[in-house]
């Protein structure tokens, strides 16, 4: 009995998976988000919210993070979570100064030991200190200045940040003291186009100092900045 001769089918090409599509949780974590999360944090240790403790353990997860998902779990407990800082809508205004300054921010954390950061560098737009049990020292007076306002955001619990800035630019700073002392000695320079250094924080049981060294001075800062801004 011959077999009926069937139409041979075509072959249905082998379709590529869909690419697989990251959730919001997977996106890895930038300074900025980072930084948005510690400043939750300072408010919330500042209102009371979390105890020192608390606040130290978190702090140092926020800087170990990887992900945006590791960030929000720190945060999910307290109300400030819900608003604009958490959701990216960007920073909002210091005390004294410019908003944060744009670029990623160099980070000093010294926990039950020491931090020194001196000598010939180029100082960031933006630093955040924090000092658990140990010290901070932040020397600005041989640094290079690479934009008018530079911003600091100090923390010491148990611990102190000290911050040095040479006799010819303007330092300004808000900040406050739980059982420490929160001090900085304002300086105006008479350029107006000295840079500006901006120190804002507070202190638990420790200190934040931010004061003029004296016999150091910046030179050339009229030249130098209009160098770097490209005037």
């Amino acid at each position: 009995m011959d077999l009926e001769k069937q139409p041979q089918q075509p072959l249905t090409p082998a379709v590529p998976p869909p690419a697989e599509v990251l959730n919001g949780d997977d996106i890895r974590a930038s300074d900025a988000d980072r930084d948005r999360i510690a400043d939750i944090l300072r408010e919330a240790m500042a209102e009371g919210r979390l105890t020192a403790d608390e606040h130290a353990e978190r702090v140092d997860l926020v800087y170990r993070a990887k992900t945006v998902g590791e960030l929000q779990p720190l945060v999910r407990d307290l109300p400030a979570a819900s608003g604009s800082t958490a959701q990216g809508l960007g920073p909002r205004p210091y005390s004294y100064g410019p908003e944060a300054p744009e670029g990623p921010a160099d980070n000093l954390v010294a926990v039950f030991s020491s931090s020194v950061r001196k000598g010939r560098w180029r100082v960031g737009g933006r630093t955040n200190a924090f000092a658990l049990f140990g010290s901070v020292e932040i020397d600005l007076t041989e640094a290079l200045f690479g934009q008018r306002f530079t911003v600091i955001n100090a923390t010491a619990i148990f611990g102190s940040v000290e911050v040095r800035v040479p006799e010819n630019i303007s330092l300004r700073g808000n900040g406050t003291g739980v059982f420490g002392g929160f001090e900085v000695k304002s300086l105006e320079s008479a350029d107006p186009e000295a840079p500006v250094v901006v120190v804002n924080g507070y202190a638990v049981f420790g200190s934040v100092e931010a004061k003029p060294k004296r016999g150091k001075f910046v030179a050339d800062l009229q030249r130098r900045l209009r160098k770097h801004l490209g005037h």
